[in-house]
């Protein structure tokens, strides 16, 4: 659940997109409206830091990623691109920081409701749409303009700031500002034009290598630091694994090693502190994530906001826990015996993140529907398929691995005339993805082995035939930047808080 007060402080991960359009621009007829509404402030002063979040506040509500919960992979995105954003804000706020580089960032954006005036309500829980923009901005003010503008929000509020009237002309006027010489200085002197440089930036599209070229130095130095960090994190990691016989320890977030070694900390007190709840824990799976119970996939979730007594609270009901994952699996069983055979499946990377009561709420009402349609499905006669439920899905669909995504509104009828229609095509994915995996994992061990890396992933979002064409043609390259390096093959150009190189799944070469 959103908590309001953390949604202006908390703005996190890295980043995202597959390009964006450059919004940014003083002579757009917007601009010109903006500069009109302004001139109504009444003294004007620059955009200060807090007045840069105050501003902001109906964008965040728009992306913040606590409203994303039902939907993982814009989440992450959101999270990433927040990230860039924090990043491109600090560095408006130093003083003489002059070195500005075209930012792209992607945000998923909820669509607004009509005829609502509170800012928090005003959105759709179920709507929303893909907002692509680059940032080149020089003040807050202008970068505040760009981003409401962008993701078409109100930007009347801003006059109440009390801010600088003419973002663009007026700024440039400030005692901070670079000197803008005359273009014969620069032929004179031999100096670059920071102009025409950035200019250039723009035109010329960013390729593997000069990103590499700029980057590497940043990433080995944060990768440096964070070494005995990631050691210590694998100590505590393998110490309460061992300890209380886990089967694995999971972060549902991106969170960076110094979070999780806190995370491993937190629990590692609570081991010793309160033994006797830990003891059903054997054979399980630990994630911490954004709230606590047992998620739909089995495994403990440890709420990262909540304390020791939250979590003790869910060590001792996992007996009950227990008890319900037998009777969903049994749900799970009665539905594939109405369907023909199909398997029901929940695919933690593809669906989003319930919980065991929330899932079996879900299998339960569709049983009930299945139960009084009576559908005429051959025994045994859909075998070896696989299914999951949504419920945020109005069609059938079929996914490219092989499983059916089936809403949980969906018309028994159409259900069945879809399912018969694709079962071919059902069961030719299904041959494809397992074939598919099986060239992803040899070429990442291929080139994790070529290029020496320390570690090579990819994020949640990326499929494997994306990952598989990535690594063929980074093959194809000779990179010594990465040896020793983590790599994460991703959607966007990035270095991480403890030394990730991140790239595109299709980088340009």
């Amino acid at each position: 659940r959103p908590r309001p007060s953390h949604l202006l402080s908390s703005v996190g991960v890295a980043a995202s997109g597959d390009g964006g359009r450059v919004l940014a621009g003083a002579g757009r007829p917007w601009r010109l409206c903006l500069e009109k509404i302004l001139l109504q402030g009444v003294q004007s002063r620059s955009l200060s830091g807090a007045d840069a979040i105050n501003a902001l506040r109906p964008f965040y509500f728009a992306v913040h990623p606590d409203f994303f919960g039902q939907h993982p992979k814009e989440r992450e995105v959101n999270e990433n691109s927040l990230k860039r954003l924090n990043g491109y804000l600090e560095n408006l706020q130093k003083p003489g920081f002059r070195s500005f580089k075209p930012t792209p960032l992607t945000f998923y954006v909820r669509e607004r409701e009509p005829n609502s005036s509170n800012v928090q309500e005003s959105f759709s829980a179920s709507g929303f749409r893909a907002v692509s923009f680059t940032l080149h901005t020089r003040d807050l003010l202008s970068t505040v303009l760009d981003i409401l503008n962008s993701c078409s929000l109100s930007t009347e509020h801003i006059q109440s700031l009390n801010v600088d009237s003419q973002p663009h002309k007026e700024a440039e006027s400030t005692v901070n500002r670079p000197i803008k010489w005359d273009k014969t200085y620069y032929s004179f002197t031999g100096f670059k034009d920071p102009e025409e440089e950035l200019e250039q930036a723009q035109r010329v599209e960013t390729t593997l290598i000069s990103w590499l070229d700029d980057n590497e130095a940043s990433a080995v130095n944060k990768l440096k630091n964070s070494l005995p960090l990631r050691k210590e994190l694998e100590r505590l990691k393998f110490e309460l694994s061992r300890q209380l016989q886990l089967s694995d320890i999971r972060w549902h977030r991106s969170w960076g090693v110094a979070h999780r070694c806190s995370q491993l900390h937190s629990l590692g007190r609570l081991v010793q502190q309160r033994p006797e709840v830990l003891k059903n824990v054997k054979g399980r799976t630990v994630v911490f994530t954004d709230r606590s119970g047992m998620s739909a996939a089995g495994h403990i979730m440890l709420g990262t906001m909540d304390v020791h007594h939250h979590w003790t609270k869910i060590f001792e009901r996992l007996p009950n826990y227990y008890k319900l994952q037998k009777r969903l699996l049994l749900l799970e069983d009665r539905i594939s015996q109405l369907l023909g055979g199909i398997q029901v499946i929940y695919i933690e990377e593809l669906q989003p993140l319930l919980t065991l009561e929330e899932y079996y709420e879900t299998l339960d009402s569709f049983y009930d529907k299945l139960r009084d349609s009576r559908l005429p499905f051959h025994p045994r006669s859909l075998r070896g398929l696989q299914m999951i439920l949504e419920s945020d899905r109005y069609a059938p669909s079929l996914h490219e691995f092989g499983h059916f995504t089936i809403p949980t509104v969906c018309d028994p009828a159409t259900l069945q005339w879809f399912i018969f229609a694709r079962a071919q095509e059902a069961r030719e994915n299904l041959k494809r993805k397992e074939e598919m995996m099986i060239t992803e994992r040899e070429l990442i061990d291929t080139s994790t082995k070529r290029f020496s890396l320390d570690r090579l992933y990819k994020e949640p979002s990326v499929s494997s035939a994306q990952m598989i064409d990535c690594c063929k043609r980074l093959l194809e390259e000779s990179l010594p930047y990465l040896q020793g390096m983590h790599l994460c093959i991703s959607h966007f150009y990035t270095v991480l808080q403890d030394g990730d190189l991140c790239i595109p799944w299709n980088w340009k070469n």
